[in-house]
């Protein structure tokens, strides 16, 4: 089910139903979310349809289409169409997915576009991602050493290397964190999965000298621990990433110093 703030006391209306490209054969009927707050008006889902025989496989493909040959108001974010850049994140047919890597196809009947769940909507299918990305700043990103810095590059070895895998490849688009109820419920204080998936990459990187530090900025009820393993996160990710893996890790490691 698909979870969103919207403005108050408002509810999503029947909006407006596009005609039919003339002498298409091949259609596939797109259901929009269209929300644009400098009109004050409610929320509410557009109807288009797209001739299949004039446009790409993926979901993004579609509303490109839908953007430069039926309605250029219609509003989101994209940029690499590789499954890359993460931008094109939104919740298609109930499910949390990439636009541009998801397939028209796998949807069975009507396509239904809605912004990711339970996040502050900018306009149609942009998400206000402020405060998700101001909670990935908190856990500093980035390597922390006190050790004078080598003449070339910190060294790892391959062993130390693969640990990463499985963590770097995440592309930040939110879709783990915006599927995760606990996300829902606590979102001012619970970092969510990806946040704790990227704190992780950190912590076990062999270079990092702040392990410590990072590990007693977790160990919070509210910041880690309102996890409860739903695994929303892992089954949704477009990457095929497990958030909740390392999740686990890091309780792991709280548990292990404690000993």
């Amino acid at each position: 089910m698909v979870q969103m703030t919207l403005p108050r006391n408002s509810k999503i209306r029947v909006g407006k139903t596009w005609p039919k490209p003339e002498g298409a054969t091949n259609l596939r009927k797109f259901s929009i979310y269209r929300w644009d707050p400098d009109t004050g008006e409610n929320p509410r889902v557009d109807t288009y349809f797209v001739d299949m025989d004039d446009c790409g496989p993926m979901v993004l493909d579609a509303l490109i289409k839908i953007k430069t040959d039926i309605d250029p108001t219609l509003t989101f974010r994209r940029s690499c169409r590789e499954g890359i850049c993460g931008s094109c994140a939104m919740n298609i047919d109930g499910g949390n997915h990439l636009a541009c890597i998801y397939g028209i196809d796998e949807v069975k009947g009507d396509v239904r576009v809605y912004p990711l769940p339970h996040m502050p909507v900018v306009k149609d299918l942009i998400p206000d991602l402020t405060h998700w990305y101001a909670q990935h700043a908190s856990i500093k990103p980035w390597l922390e050493t006190e050790s004078n810095p080598p003449q070339k590059e910190w060294l790892q070895s391959i062993e130390d290397r693969h640990k990463l895998d499985g963590l770097y490849e995440c592309v930040m688009c939110a879709c783990c964190s915006t599927a995760c109820p606990s996300y829902w419920w606590n979102p001012d204080r619970y970092l969510g999965p990806a946040t704790l998936l990227h704190a992780y990459r950190w912590i076990i990187d062999s270079r990092d000298e702040a392990t410590g530090e990072r590990l007693d900025y977790l160990e919070d009820p509210f910041k880690l621990y309102r996890c409860h393993t739903i695994m929303n996160c892992t089954k949704t990710c477009p990457k095929g990433l497990n958030p909740a893996l390392a999740i686990a890790e890091i309780k792991r490691m709280l548990v292990d110093r404690q000993v």
